[in-house]
């Protein structure tokens, strides 16, 4: 029994350093991979064109899913914090507490989570196919740079699209917000928006909006990442698509831990 246990807490002790070891790989493979896309980044040629073209399908074709997410979820949280403001007396202040709730924190946090599912698994799955048939291999020896044209270009427009999605995202919570108000109350429209913008302050908005940028950036380059290093044929697509989700997701909670941490300590909050 005595050496049963000594093999088991041998065989625990090198399952846990195994899984370490894979997190830190995994953290400088991404660090590396980092530090290669500012490199490659800065450098001319740019691939304009191409760039353009994720944006249309990062940004343009993710909108309906946002979208309607992001309206969903307005209507949502209003509805369910009407009893609650009710039993104090404070119904008035529901549009002030949804506009802030939405602006500061839920707005881009679901849709980085709704884009870090769609996105980061579309770019993951995407490359990997790419690269188990040896498609980006025959991009180098035609003389073009695979890593520039597929992962430059996605990480820009992964970063550049994700605030223009949170921000329509905002306008639509905030709207659905106002038709969940007038289920059971009679609100102008003009009222409902004086409400909602005495309410912001310009530093509720700016926090947001910049962490948004880190948001899409984090997804692009996990995304990118998983789908350039795929292994393993096709079961190797599959596996990369899902974990770029999954990492992406956990990037958008810390950064977004980050960001809080940051925000009080400058004072904004």
């Amino acid at each position: 029994m005595f050496w049963r246990a000594n093999v088991f807490t041998f065989g625990s002790n090198m399952s846990k350093n195994s899984a370490w070891k894979e997190i830190f790989d995994e953290v400088g493979g991404i660090s590396y991979f980092t530090a290669r896309f500012f490199r490659e980044g800065l450098r001319p040629r740019y691939e304009w064109q191409e760039l353009l073209r994720q944006c249309y399908i990062i940004g343009y074709k993710s909108l309906p899913l946002v979208g309607i997410t992001a309206a969903i979820m307005g209507m949502v949280l209003t509805v369910q914090s009407r009893p609650t403001l009710e039993e104090f007396g404070a119904e008035s202040w529901l549009p002030s507490m949804v506009a802030i709730s939405v602006v500061r924190e839920i707005g881009p946090v679901i849709t980085a989570l709704i884009c870090a599912g769609k996105i980061g698994s579309s770019i993951g799955a995407e490359l990997g196919s790419m690269k188990v048939t040896e498609q980006i291999d025959a991009m180098e020896v035609s003389g073009t740079n695979p890593f520039k044209y597929l992962v430059v270009t996605r990480v820009l427009a992964a970063t550049l699209m994700l605030p223009v999605l949170v921000v329509l995202a905002d306008g639509l919570a905030l709207y659905s917000s106002y038709i969940g108000v007038n289920l059971k109350d009679v609100v102008s429209f003009k009222l409902y928006t004086n409400q909602v913008f005495d309410s912001l302050e310009y530093s509720d908005f700016l926090p947001a909006f910049v962490k948004s940028y880190f948001f899409g950036f984090a997804i692009g380059i996990v995304g990118c990442y998983k789908g350039f290093n795929s292994k393993k044929g096709t079961e190797g697509v599959g596996h990369s698509a899902n974990s770029a989700v999954v990492v992406a997701s956990l990037a958008i909670f810390i950064i977004d831990l980050i960001a809080v941490q940051f925000t009080d300590l400058l004072g904004l909050n």
